[in-house]
């Protein structure tokens, strides 16, 4: 069955944006996932379609209606796929969690605008809240499509070579290694040797020791589990046999 994609937004003409163009657009036109938006405005109360009101205790700004909400995502019957609350406060997103989702039937995002979302929908729905990085958008739908984007190319048959799905950052919990083509020599500037030389082990070694390196220069937090976690033991079995 194809993984299936629904999102709740006010502006669902975002859509699919990104997710439109090549490999995700094709995997799409081939069956292997679907997307549905939803518009939130057509749940809307009154001649204005009203999804919000003013914050309950004052404040500025304004809060989507849970009731709204909840008639939103209730029109998604049959459904037994998360539901993803894009928020600032929310567990922050990384590459295993989009793992996880790739696994699985499919997911529903629910963009919020505004100062968010009324918190007794997000708790009577199980709304799972997750945070595309420490910063605020205007709303979900940038955060909805990057997750969704990385969650997608995880699917079997969407990426054209699988070996550049495992062979990437974060795979093995460090980094990716930098990357060279021709020419062999730009500006003064020369690939290294050792990947023109034609020994598979030694690339695979300076690979690995670039990713290392790379890792505990600019990501100290993926360094530090790196090197609590799985990887590390059998990372420095292979170095003592470079």
């Amino acid at each position: 069955m194809a993984f299936a994609a629904s999102i709740i937004t006010l502006y669902p003409d975002a859509f699919p944006g990104p997710l439109g163009v090549s490999i995700l657009e094709r995997a799409r036109q081939n069956g292997l996932w679907s997307l549905e938006t939803v518009d939130l405005r057509s749940f809307g109360r009154g001649k204005h379609r009203q999804v919000d009101d003013t914050p309950a205790g004052g404040g500025a700004g304004l809060v989507l209606r849970p009731d709204i909400a909840a008639n939103a995502i209730d029109s998604l019957t049959g459904s037994d796929r998360p539901i993803i609350y894009p928020s600032p406060r929310g567990r922050p997103f990384a590459q295993s969690m989009a793992h996880n989702w790739a696994e699985g039937p499919g997911l529903i995002f629910f963009c919020g605008r505004f100062e968010g979302l009324d918190e007794r929908v997000i708790a009577a729905r199980n709304m799972v809240e997750v945070s595309l990085g420490d910063f605020v958008l205007a709303g979900g739908e940038v955060a909805a499509m990057a997750m969704l984007e990385a969650t997608l190319r995880l699917l079997p048959d969407v990426a054209g070579n699988q070996a550049s799905i495992e062979d990437e950052s974060f795979a093995n919990g460090l980094l990716e290694y930098p990357q060279y083509t021709l020419p062999r020599d730009w500006e003064g500037h020369a690939t290294p040797a050792v990947l023109t030389s034609g020994d598979h082990k030694k690339v695979a070694a300076w690979r690995n020791q670039q990713s290392k390196a790379l890792t505990k220069a600019r990501r100290p937090d993926l360094w530090a589990a790196f090197l609590n976690g799985p990887h590390s033991r059998a990372s420095e079995t292979d170095d003592e046999h470079d």
